[in-house]
């Protein structure tokens, strides 16, 4: 198993930036794959950013692409996400989660989750 527990939301005004961390414990971090979701009020969990099982490659929404970037320091169990030009329709409670198969974008595929972080953007 893994833990996960994010950090690094908070309040920030359109146009701002944040950067969420994702701590994990427990088993080997690189033998997951790795991703970032988000959920807002009202809505279902919606997919932010990924990597590819080999860490090679990464993925993303097309809603941030271009202003989010996933990241991640193996030495440190630890995946990033740097959150750029953020827009008030960002705001939801964003997790982390670890998967050992499936698909990259898809929520159910994914094992372990964080107990996630809330952003909020104002206008």
């Amino acid at each position: 198993q893994v833990q996960l527990v994010e950090s690094g939301g908070g309040l920030v005004q359109a146009g701002g930036s944040l950067r969420l961390s994702c701590a994990a414990s427990g088993r080997t971090f690189s033998s997951y794959a790795m991703g970032w979701f988000r959920q807002a009020p009202g809505k279902g969990r919606e997919f932010v950013a990924a990597f590819s099982w080999n860490g090679g490659n990464t993925y993303y929404a097309d809603s941030v692409k271009g202003r989010f970037t996933i990241s991640r320091d193996n030495a440190k169990n630890t995946m990033y996400l740097q959150m750029n030009s953020l827009k008030p329709e960002d705001t939801a409670v964003f997790y982390c989660a670890a998967r050992l198969r499936g698909s990259y974008d898809y929520a159910r595929d994914y094992n372990y989750w964080g107990q996630g972080t809330q952003v909020t953007v104002s206008s």
